[in-house]
């Protein structure tokens, strides 16, 4: 296996050799990559965020407004 400074030349050489279109399809991919090992920030609870907003969300309003939203869409569509 190559050395970290042999690796990044080898690398440096061969884009150096490619058309400007291509030189950006690798730094698009090079940033893919680096955003899949970034580890990712944990998302916060909504229930979180409302804490200190002292709202009380009970399953029963969720229900309710699933009800008030979906309650009169087609479950089959007809032809």
């Amino acid at each position: 296996m190559q050395s970290i400074a042999n690796l990044e030349q080898a690398i440096l050489e061969n884009l150096r050799q490619l058309p400007p279109d291509k030189q950006q399809e690798v730094l698009d991919f090079a940033e893919f990559l680096r955003e899949k090992i970034v580890p990712k920030q944990p998302r916060r609870s909504l229930k979180g965020l409302w804490a200190d907003q002292n709202i009380q969300i009970t399953e029963e309003v969720i229900a309710e407004a699933r009800h008030e939203m979906w309650g009169n869409f087609p479950r089959e569509f007809s032809e």
